[in-house]
């Protein structure tokens, strides 16, 4: 026996006979909301409180075989065993599901006891055997389930149709189940919302808020997604670094929520200035997809296996000048676009190689024919490279600490801010040709400084400490900064090692 749930979608149920048996199926398909048709020769009175009330139309005449007629479907009721049996004929004959009420292996179908609680409705089958206690089960349930499970599951259904507008298939699933198991009482008292996300209009952006969204969503809050163009994406044909400004991803999206078309702004972590201004604030950092940077071609199966003069594209000069380090006998060119659009000039055959962030690939499901991880010792990636930051007003502290409960991650937030308190302490901003990167295993932080001199060299520090709080964390950044001894004027710091 399959248990299914049929909705009525306007179609008419029809129901023959008309004693006690037939009237508790009427009320069963009026309560699902099917219009209802009812042949009887005799009228109980049950059933006649019901016809009273106007809720079904009936005439009072002896089945007919063209009864089964446009139906969705029908019920046997009657107290006569051959009527009900040229009933079910009848019915398949004209490829419409029956139930007979007196013989329900006869039938297609059994017609569950059911009771609604606000939006769910709950339902027990004895296929037959006992639809008395059946009965006495659904009510048991409604009484041991009370109200909240139906308001639980209202909100339930409000977070679905959600979903449904601002969500690829793939995605909702995973809502809805981590959503379906939060406290009844939590869900019963949701009052779903719909905030502004601001975000970057490229795919890989758009899957990043989305990512956030979704967790909001688990807590009953709806997204919907203002696309904004940054100067970033306005200017591709020109190297990031040569801009003229920090923050060149985020300016507008910070400007979209001081204006408050937007509540909250989704942004690669590695993308964010060293310093915010006051009125801003990051609310929370997602878990932190892969790190590294990766080395992408469809020639060469790995960065040491390039020809002396292959050209490497990287549009970050951090990325430069640590491969320059290790390799000064290849060329390297800024590649700038979206992550297809590099992968796209790398099988055009436009460069041999591309260093790309390994995160953005991940979370595209992007490939080339080789991809290979740099170690995060010998690339040191940006500060923030793979986690996301969600930033919003700093006046509004009651959604910054619900953005902090729903989608901050504890290990990512102490790593990143040791990570973003070593850049702030060099005064130097995302382009800078600086990586930090810290991690954190079992209480034990290790974080490790590559930063680019004038002579091409490469000065690195490594620190290694326990780390619980985040003032442990910014300190060991700042401690990071100060071994790496550098500031604005690298030349002389860099100078004076020569």
């Amino acid at each position: 026996m399959l248990p299914i749930s049929l909705r009525p979608d306007g179609r008419r149920a029809v129901v023959v006979g008309g004693g006690n048996v037939a009237a508790r199926k009427v009320e069963s398909l009026l309560a699902a909301g099917f219009p209802v048709f009812i042949v009887a020769e005799r009228i109980g009175d049950r059933l006649g409180s019901l016809l009273l009330e106007q809720r079904a139309e009936y005439v009072q005449r002896r089945y007919e075989s063209s009864d089964v007629n446009d139906a969705a479907l029908i019920v046997a009721a009657t107290d006569d065993a051959l009527v009900n049996a040229d009933i079910v004929a009848d019915a398949r004959a004209a490829r419409v599901l029956v139930c007979d009420a007196t013989q329900p292996e006869r039938g297609d179908f059994t017609m569950a006891a059911t009771v609604r609680i606000g939006d769910l409705t709950v339902s027990a089958d004895s296929g037959g055997g006992s639809p008395a206690f059946s009965r006495r089960v659904v009510r048991d349930l409604a009484a041991m389930l009370g109200s909240q499970y139906g308001d639980a599951a209202r909100t339930l259904t409000q977070m679905r149709a959600h979903l449904r507008e601002s969500f690829p298939p793939e995605e909702r699933a995973a809502i809805l189940r981590s959503l379906a198991f939060r406290p009844i009482a939590e869900l019963a008292t949701m009052q779903p919302i719909t905030v502004v996300c601001a975000s970057r209009r490229s795919p890989l952006a758009m899957i990043q808020s989305r990512a956030i969204a979704a967790r909001l969503a688990e807590r009953g809050i709806a997204t919907t997604i203002l696309g904004v163009t940054t100067g970033g994406d306005r200017h591709q044909e020109r190297p990031i670094d040569r801009l003229g400004s920090t923050g060149v991803f985020v300016t507008e999206l910070e400007t979209a929520l001081r204006e408050r078309r937007a509540d909250y702004a989704v942004h690669s972590c590695k993308d964010l200035p060293s310093t915010l201004a006051d009125d801003v604030t990051i609310a929370a950092f997602s878990v932190r997809e892969d790190p590294r940077d990766v080395f992408c071609s469809d020639r060469y199966p790995s960065f040491e296996s390039l020809p002396p003069g292959a050209l490497v594209g990287t549009s970050s000069p951090r990325r430069r000048a640590q491969l320059a380090a290790l390799r000064s006998d290849l060329e390297y060119a800024d590649v700038r676009g979206n992550v297809e659009t590099r992968l796209r000039k790398l099988r055009d055959g436009d460069y041999a190689a591309l260093v790309l962030a390994l995160a953005g690939l991940n979370r595209l499901h992007a490939r080339a024919a080789h991809v290979v991880p740099f170690a995060v010792d010998t690339i040191v990636p940006a500060v923030g490279q793979g986690a996301l930051a969600v930033e919003t007003r700093a006046d509004d502290e009651a959604f910054a600490e619900l953005l902090h409960s729903a989608v901050n991650d504890d290990c990512s937030e102490l790593c990143v801010r040791c990570e973003r308190a070593a850049l702030a302490a060099l005064h130097a901003g995302c382009s800078a040709p600086i990586g930090i990167h810290a991690r954190l295993a079992d209480g034990l932080m290790v974080v490790d400084g590559a930063y680019a001199c004038d002579d091409a060299s490469i000065r690195r520090e490594r620190i290694e400490r326990r780390v619980a709080t985040l003032e442990e964390a910014g300190a060991l950044g700042a401690e990071l900064a100060a071994r790496l001894q550098v500031r604005r004027a690298d030349a002389r710091v860099c100078g004076a090692e020569r």
